[in-house]
């Protein structure tokens, strides 16, 4: 398992589970690329570590339960990154309703941290389970 690989795992092995040790894993100028969540109102970009904690924090006190499973990282030629294709699934606090999702995550790695994330994931699923409209997203591209 490469460099990218093991953060990739570390990523979802910590992102619920120890929030703390997770917040170690990403770089100061961290880039997370999101660009479905438009359609749900959210950032389809979040540049830095503090756009990234905030927009996590949120996520976290959304759901409970939360979990990964079926997953799988596959690396590329070039060392320094990785993609996962993942199951989740959780309860949102405040419909009470649960959340099933499959993501995709590309990643890139520099100096031992995460520093690119481009996350993949269904805003319909997301939009029933927080019980919101599909927004009509103008930056998707």
């Amino acid at each position: 398992m490469n460099q990218a690989q093991a953060l990739l795992q570390a990523h979802f092995d910590t992102f619920v589970a120890n929030p703390e040790k997770w917040k170690s894993l990403i770089s100061d100028d961290i880039v997370w690329e999101l660009p479905y969540a438009a359609g749900l109102g959210h950032p389809s970009r979040l540049t830095g570590r503090d756009e990234v904690l905030g927009h996590v924090g949120w996520f976290i006190g959304a759901v409970e339960d939360f979990r990964f499973y079926d997953l799988q990282i596959n690396a590329f030629a070039d060392d320094s990154k990785a993609v996962a294709q993942v199951k989740a699934e959780g309860r949102i606090k405040t419909t009470g309703r649960i959340y099933r999702q499959a993501y995709v995550l590309f990643e890139e790695v520099e100096n031992g941290r995460l520093k690119f994330i481009r996350e993949y994931f269904d805003p319909i699923q997301a939009a029933h389970a927080l019980d919101e409209e599909i927004k009509q997203p103008t930056d998707l591209f």
